[in-house]
This record gives structure tokens, C-alpha cells and sequence, in this order.
């Protein structure tokens, strides 16, 4: 029985007024002392000034796991929320064009750093505590302009430090050299987002350099399982998270890709797909980031087995993920989709059978509301060359 969002969306507002009930003290104030995770934001409104700077909570320790989607695996919507909650955002306008100056350089040390980092803000006037939960848009913590900021303690992380020095590097090449040397996409989007990459270095949006990110590697990964044998059976893996169930079907076949999400508005269910095959995806999706965070999880899988497939990812998002908290989601969603045991089938038909058994919609609905099987059709490998 699936849960009510609007009655989710309740419950966890009031709690979070119980809260602010005995601390709202920390949340409205004209200063905040704290550890940020190391965290930073770059907003997209009003683009190319936009808003920029750090996220701490009004608490001193490790709070690492705040703002760290990698290790939020078996947190409930609530936890999540409330990491979001708890973060005060301490924002200036700045240029896009502006990576340099002490502000902007005290915040790139902060994402540079390998551990929370000890800051202290001071805002134009009081931060307000007042929050609002909806279906739509990510949950954020009070937001304060920033007078003056201070941060101590920092302690880079070598790899990062040294991408960040080498200026000549273009900015797909630090992402990928910064990946493969084992930093979390988390961090590398951040590194991304306030202008420490590439040659031509800008501040981006972080919404904007969270699927940059996952494009790029997408993009490298793609380009390494090509060399790969393709499989020789269907296999479907499964997993569900915060409302989230995640299906997905590796099939016989050079590589072609699709995602089709399923959702309920007011009782009716909606679709949204969309598809490339080995030449990529020439628009923006029409599902949006969860496109490349999807591929990415799977394309890990793939590139780390050594072999190369088919792909649909079957998502249906049910009322219980009442609040969005982001792409990450999908991509450790499918992640953690890839590390559990595969159902084998005979055939692709028999795989899209047993991948909508798991969910509450038919067979025929995903595959109508799809994509799959005129692009299996009409692909031989003479396509692609």
C-alpha cells in the first residue's frame, strides 16, 4: 500500500519544527559557527550572478555525512531531509567569470579539503528558520547573506590540489583524472561547481555541474566497454531506496540505452524516456539528470566486468518519495541495483516480464511508453560504422 506524500511531507515538517522548538536559536541568528562536511553551493537564479557559498550546520564535529550522498545507502527520506535542514547557506552574489579573489579561493579550499572543516559566518541580518516542504523542488536550510566568512583547519586532498594547480588540463580531463583516482563524484561535482577545473574556469550552477559530471564519465566509460564482448544472456538486477524502485535489464546487444521513469500525479500515472545508442545523446534529456546518473551506475558495472550489453532502466517513483532530493539518488540507486544478484531470462521479452513483475506497472505499459524495442529493431552494427 503505498504511503500518502502530502501526509509524508507533514510528518517531516513538524518534526523539523520540533526541532527548531529547542535549537531554533542556531537556525535564525545573525551568525552561525559550525563544520561544514566541506560543503559549497553555486545557484543558477539569475545566471551569470549568481549566488555562491558554504554550507554549515550549527555544530562543531565530524558532520561529513551531511552533505556525502555516497554513504546516505540505508538512510530514510527523513534522515535525508533533515541533513538538507540542517545546513545553513551562507550566500554572495558573484560572476560566473569570478574563480578568483579570497572569497571565492577560501571556498575552493574548502572543497579541496579531505575533512570538515572548523567556519564561522556572519550574516547582513538574521537568517530566517522558516522552511517548506513540497513535491517540486529540493529541501534547503536557512539561507543568510554573508558578511564576512572564516575557515580553519583545512587539510587538501593531494589529488584534487594537484588537478586544481594544473591549469593546462581541460576541464573532461580533470574529471576523469580526478575519478580515477578514486575521489567520490560528490566531491568532484563540488570541485567542478566553483571554478576549479579545466582552462577556461568558471563557477557552474551546482545543479548543472552535478550532470556535467556524470556526463563526462558516462561519456569515458561509454567509449572503453565498446572494445568489449557482448554478453550472451538477459539479466535483470533490482533495488529500491526512498520510494524509488530501480529495475534494470542488460540484453544481448552492442551498446544501446534507455531509461524510462513512471510516476503518480494525482492518481494518474506519467511517463517520461529517453535513449541514445553508441554514438550518444544529442539533446538534453528529457528526463533530465537522473538520465546520466542512471547510465553512469550501469556503465560502471559493464567497464568493471569487462563486457558490453544492452540496457533499460525501468524506474517507478512512488508516492513515498514525497520530498526530491536529487539525482544522486539514482545514481546509488542503480549503483547499489548492480551489487545485488541477477534474475536470468531466455529472452529480452521474458526480461521486461520479470523486470515489471517487480513493480506495480505492466509489461506492455513501460514498453509502450517506450523506446526499447523500435531502437533494438532498427540497430545493426552496420549503424555504426
Amino acid at each position: 500500500m503505498f504511503s500518502d506524500s502530502q501526509e509524508i511531507r507533514r510528518s517531516i515538517l513538524a518534526k523539523w519544527h520540533e526541532t527548531l522548538s529547542k535549537h531554533g536559536n542556531l537556525f535564525s541568528s545573525d551568525s552561525i559557527s559550525g563544520t561544514s562536511p566541506p560543503s559549497v553551493f553555486v545557484g543558477s537564479y539569475n545566471y551569470p550572478k549568481v549566488f555562491v557559498g558554504p554550507m554549515v550546520p550549527p555544530v562543531h564535529g565530524d558532520t561529513s555525512i551531511l552533505d556525502n550522498p555516497e554513504r546516505w545507502k540505508e538512510k530514510s527520506l527523513e534522515d535525508i531531509v533533515n541533513f538538507r535542514l540542517n545546513l545553513v547557506r551562507g550566500i554572495q552574489k558573484i560572476s560566473v567569470d569570478k574563480t578568483e579573489g579570497r572569497y571565492i579561493e577560501n571556498l575552493q579550499e574548502v572543497v579541496m579539503s579531505s575533512k570538515p572543516i572548523d567556519s564561522d559566518l556572519i550574516f547582513e541580518k538574521s537568517t530566517s528558520s522558516h522552511i517548506s516542504l513540497d513535491g517540486e523542488s529540493a529541501p534547503f536550510g536557512p539561507t543568510g547573506i554573508i558578511h564576512s566568512a572564516k575557515f580553519s583547519g583545512t587539510t587538501s586532498e593531494k589529488s584534487i590540489e594537484k588537478t586544481f594547480y594544473d591549469k593546462d588540463m581541460k576541464a573532461q580531463d580533470a574529471v576523469l583524472n580526478l575519478y580515477n583516482s578514486g575521489i567520490e563524484i560528490s566531491k568532484i561535482q563540488k570541485c567542478f561547481s566553483i571554478g576549479m577545473l579545466g582552462q577556461k574556469r568558471k563557477l557552474v550552477p551546482t545543479k548543472w555541474s552535478i550532470t556535467a559530471t556524470d556526463d563526462i564519465i558516462s561519456k569515458s566509460l561509454v567509449d572503453e566497454i565498446l572494445d568489449y564482448s557482448i554478453i550472451d544472456s538477459c539479466k535483470i538486477f533490482s533495488y529500491e531506496h526512498l520510494g524509488n524502485v530501480f529495475v534494470i535489464v542488460l540484453f544481448p546487444h552492442r551498446w544501446i540505452y534507455e531509461m524510462i521513469e513512471a510516476w503518480y500525479s494525482n492518481g494518474i500515472l506519467g511517463f517520461g524516456s529517453d535513449y541514445e545508442d553508441a554514438r550518444g545523446i544529442d539533446h538534453p534529456p528529457a528526463i533530465a539528470g537522473a538520465y546520466f546518473a542512471a547510465k553512469l551506475g550501469v556503465l560502471e558495472y559493464l567497464a568493471k566486468n569487462k563486457i558490453q550489453s544492452g540496457v533499460v532502466i525501468l524506474r517507478e517513483i512512488r508516492p513515498e518519495y514525497a520530498i526530491p532530493v536529487g539525482v544522486w539518488q539514482v545514481r546509488e540507486g542503480v549503483r547499489e541495483a548492480m551489487k545485488q544478484k541477477s534474475i536470468l531470462a531466455d529472452n529480452f521479452d521474458d526480461a521486461i516480464l520479470l523486470a515489471s513483475n517487480k513493480m506495480s506497472i505492466s509489461k506492455s505499459e513501460w514498453l509502450t511508453n517506450g523506446n526499447i524495442l523500435k531502437l533494438i529493431h532498427q540497430k545493426t552494427l552496420s549503424d555504426f560504422f
